[in-house]
């Protein structure tokens, strides 16, 4: 053990501080959790270890059990444990003991060994405070016996202030992806849980904690994520012995994980974040991700997909014609969606069959791939290999890959079926197949699909539950794959926003947010998902004025608007446009190359609107001298006009110069000028924040984009 000699260490990172107690319980317990305290001495820490013991009361245990790393019953733990799992029936309750702690307090990294020697137990929590603020766990747990141990449920576990008493989490369906609900952080526990085989259109990116009130602005507020693609579980719990805390783990499946003698399993990384409003919290996720070695460095290309363009009707002139057009408006990348592939006519045949239809493509996909690249855009394909259709050949030869939990398969879903990716014969097929494709055609770039939920996830030999080692196949498949492919990107996409988390994120360079287009539904699922997703990662495309998923009649100017701050592409049949509609494409395309720098490096942050009519959003640069912000006019306000609007996340001590680059507030019949909208005005980034601007007149689905630019803090003089 490093950095200390007291039993209580003190692991300091961006900004954030967790202290650990290893001296009154069988395992350390953390006792701070937030806000870096500076460099403490010894006495310091330990007079804070003993300012969080629990005191002994009438009716209680007579040794009052904090709560640990793995909450234990042993140790008098009367609420959700950490660890659960037998030896048939038997080595129920388990009393995991310290061992050995190695703690590296320069770097922010912990590991604790823990053993029971009587269950044959030991565990491995490594904790980590990342240079952006994360707090960051898992646990290994490994059977030394030779009986083997069956593993029911294991999830680390993160301590909460007393005083957070409102909990936020979101839900959702296919095409309303991440729809924020609220609830009192009462005594009991709220749970969140997938069980879809992927983290579904209903899963919650992060479970939240904080002050009643809290929002993107300000409001100490607390989350916690689990980086699995799979089933998984949060937990938000109060006692009544006033411990408030997050569980975040690996749902598995009953007889999923039997451990073996000397046999490991290990949890996925369970993520905490913390900050003073939604903003801050989440830009500790963004930071984190955009200083991965594998994040992607290049300017992101502004991509087209066919899907609403052209459907199931692959035609080589009619795809021609489309890429032509969308090479002059800017598009860097030309994806070419469903429908390429063997027997692929409509979405009830085909999936399996990894193979170039030569009925619809007879000289393969070259042709094709030679025009797009010839016009200076990348190639993309669209796959789903994970899926399968019992009209296929795949299905016909290999029916006992087919995932299933008995002998009759499960309820179908879009007419297709999970591929058990655990067998190793069908992890072999689908790395030959997919390896052969992007060795004949130069693919840099694939949208990678999930488009069902899995139901009785089981091996067709065994009949035993597979979720747990597809995930680990997938993730094994996607490395394979950009081994033998470097420079390949991969895009998840999950019906949408169905498998949105940071363990897919390990192995992915962009996430498709929704099914939808509409840029109104838009506007509240890229606003959550952004909580976890980083700009330059989360997919975001302008669509048809006659949206496709709701019939919903939308402009070019909002639809562009709201997918500005994302990774921008286009869904679009471009053929059906005249002259002027194509240059009002490019405009927006050129407009976002302008500022792609800025959009996919600064701080994203949201404004805490009084009139939930309007929405407030922005990027600011690292340095705080520039920025861009739009103000939507989601629907009709009450007020009329409506009143100021702020802009967060600026720095207060510069000075910002506005100027409107996009949308119009031209007064209509009536209505006089915005007087700042006519004129360049410069305010401080205090005033911006506080006073803030009188919001323009618009319409219903309107919006305007503003940039901010300040080339000296307040009181500096001289050019610029």
């Amino acid at each position: 053990m490093q950095g200390s000699t007291t039993g209580l260490f003190h692991l300091r990172n961006g900004g954030t501080s967790v202290i650990i107690d290893d001296r009154h319980s069988p395992l350390p317990a953390i006792v701070y959790w937030g806000e870096d305290q500076g460099d403490l001495a010894e006495s310091e820490l330990a007079a804070l270890g003993v300012a969080a013991l629990p005191q002994r009361v009438s009716g209680g245990l007579d040794q009052p059990a904090p709560l640990t790393l793995i909450p234990q019953e042993s140790s008098g733990w009367l609420a959700t444990p950490g660890l659960s799992g037998h030896r048939d029936g038997r080595s129920f309750s388990t009393k995991l003991e310290t061992t050995a702690i190695d703690v590296d307090e320069a770097s922010g990294t912990a590991e604790i060994t823990a053993t029971d020697a009587a269950a044959g137990l030991e565990a491995t929590i490594t904790l980590e405070v990342t240079p952006a603020g994360l707090l960051r766990q898992r646990i290994s747990l490994t059977n030394r016996s030779p009986e083997p141990y069956s593993l029911l449920a294991l999830a680390p576990t993160f301590p909460l202030p007393h005083d957070l008493d409102e909990l936020f989490d979101t839900t959702g369906r296919h095409l309303r992806e991440r729809s924020p609900q609220r609830h009192a952080f009462t005594i009991g526990g709220h749970v969140r849980e997938s069980r879809r085989g992927r983290p579904g259109s209903d899963a919650s990116l992060l479970l939240a904690a904080g002050r009643a009130g809290f929002g993107f602005e300000r409001g100490l507020v607390y989350a916690v994520h689990t980086a699995w693609s799979g089933n998984h579980r949060l937990l938000a719990e109060r006692t009544p012995t006033a411990e408030s805390f997050f569980s975040a783990g690996e749902l598995l499946g009953p007889g999923e994980i039997v451990l073996a003698e000397g046999e490991t399993y290990t949890t996925p990384w369970a993520i905490g974040s913390w900050g003073d409003g939604l903003n801050a919290l989440s830009k500790r996720f963004h930071d984190e991700l955009r200083a991965r070695p594998q994040h992607p460095r290049r300017a992101r290309p502004v991509t087209l997909n066919t899907w609403e363009a052209v459907y199931f009707d692959h035609d080589l002139d009619k795809l021609g014609e489309l890429a032509e057009l969308a090479a002059s408006v800017g598009v860097e990348r030309f994806v070419l969606d469903d429908g390429w592939f063997l027997g692929r006519r409509d979405d009830t045949a085909g999936l399996g069959d990894w193979f170039v239809d030569e009925t619809v493509w007879p000289a393969g996909l070259g042709p094709l791939i030679e025009k797009v690249q010839g016009l200076g855009m990348e190639f993309g394909l669209w796959v789903e290999p994970e899926m399968i259709n019992l009209d296929s050949e795949l299905a016909r030869e290999h029916p006992d890959w087919i995932l299933r939990g008995r002998d009759e398969l499960p309820v179908p879903a879009r007419q297709q079926y999970g591929l058990d990716l655990a067998h190793p014969d069908a992890w072999s097929y689908l790395l030959e197949r997919l390896d052969a494709l992007l060795s004949e055609y130069d693919i840099a770039y694939l949208k990678w699909d999930h488009n069902r939920d899995l139901l009785e996830a089981g091996a067709a030999d065994t009949g035993r539950a597979r979720v747990h080692d597809n995930v680990a196949a997938l993730y094994r498949l996607l490395a394979a794959l950009k081994q033998r492919h470097p420079g390949l990107e991969v895009e998840s996409c999950a019906s949408g926003g169905a498998r949105v988390d940071l363990g897919i994120l390990d192995h992915t360079d962009r996430v498709w947010t929704s099914d939808t287009l509409d840029p109104i539904e838009r506007l509240q699922i890229q606003r959550y998902t952004s909580l976890l997703v980083p700009t330059e990662i989360m997919g975001a495309h302008l669509t048809s004025p006659d949206v496709h998923s709701t019939q919903r009649s939308v402009s070019l100017d909002f639809s562009a608007g709201i997918a500005f701050f994302g990774h921008l592409g286009i869904e679009w049949d471009l053929t059906g446009l005249d002259d002027e509609g194509l240059a009002a494409i490019s405009r927006w395309v050129e407009l976002h190359k302008q500022h792609r720098a800025l959009i996919h490096s600064g701080a994203l942050v949201h404004g805490d609107t009084a009139d939930a009519t309007s929405d407030v959003r922005g990027v600011v640069a690292a340095d705080g001298a520039s920025a861009l912000f739009t103000f939507t006019q989601v629907s009709t306000s009450v007020t009329y006009p409506p009143g100021r609007f702020t802009l967060p996340g600026l720095d207060p001590d510069r000075r910002y110069t506005l100027r409107i680059v996009a949308g119009s507030v031209d007064a209509g019949p009536g209505q006089s000028p915005l007087a700042w909208a006519g004129q360049q005005i410069t305010l401080t980034g205090r005033q911006l924040a506080t006073a803030g601007l009188q919001a323009p007149v618009l319409f219903p689905a309107q919006l305007v984009l503003l940039e901010l630019s300040s080339p000296r803090l307040v009181g500096e003089t001289g050019a610029a």
